[in-house]
């Protein structure tokens, strides 16, 4: 029985710690959300690879090193990202502890694709990207 409770309060304390760790977003922070991405996406559609990689982490900006690198991965890889024909945006989400932005896109191609940013709240209170992954809408599983 000792066994039982020390385990039912170890779930209870690491449930609560985790929830801890889970940011809170208000419906500010959503606005915001919403604003980096398309600024970023705004960014790519004017060929400004400073702008655009300014709204990524400094997790991000460390992998890539510079705008040209970043650039050229998004040209690359994020056609849908990179210059969408038309996208929406659907609701926040949490997963593993991390505030996710889907966005529904048209690509330039007229496929229809999904990008979920992982968003990186900062220490003087910016939001910042620090990660997309695109995929297509009949592959996103929950």
């Amino acid at each position: 029985m000792r066994r039982f409770l020390a385990a039912a309060l170890m779930l209870i304390v690491a449930v609560h710690a985790r929830a801890e760790h889970i940011p809170r977003v208000t419906q500010a922070d959503r606005t915001e959300i919403q604003r980096v991405i398309t600024a970023q996406i705004d960014a790519f559609r004017r060929n400004d690879g400073d702008t655009a990689f300014g709204f990524a982490s400094p997790n991000i900006q460390a992998l890539f090193g510079d705008t040209q690198n970043f650039m050229r991965m998004v040209r690359r890889a994020y056609q849908p990202v990179y210059n969408p024909r038309s996208m929406h945006f659907e609701e926040l989400a949490t997963h593993d502890s991390r505030i996710e932005q889907r966005v529904d896109l048209v690509g330039p191609d007229g496929h229809p694709a999904i990008a979920i940013y992982t968003m990186e709240h900062e220490a003087d209170g910016s939001w910042k990207i620090d990660g997309c992954q695109l995929t297509e809408p009949d592959r996103v599983t929950a």
